[in-house]
């Protein structure tokens, strides 16, 4: 697919993009890791809860 921009135009578009926020090399995202993180605080909470519930003799 060809460029609708003009090249001077295409220019100012890739020094914008290499420059900030946008050139900021970033460790790759870890799936994995946040599902054990999400895994682990609703374990937490979830016990502390029944603790909770046990100790107003709900459970």
């Amino acid at each position: 697919m060809a460029s609708k921009l003009s090249a001077e135009d295409q220019a100012r578009v890739d020094s914008v993009l290499h420059r900030g926020v946008n050139s900021t090399e970033r460790k790759p995202f870890k799936v994995w890791t946040l599902f054990a993180f999400l895994l682990m605080v609703l374990t937490v909470m979830s016990l502390f809860s029944f603790y909770i519930a046990w100790r107003h003799g709900v459970v």
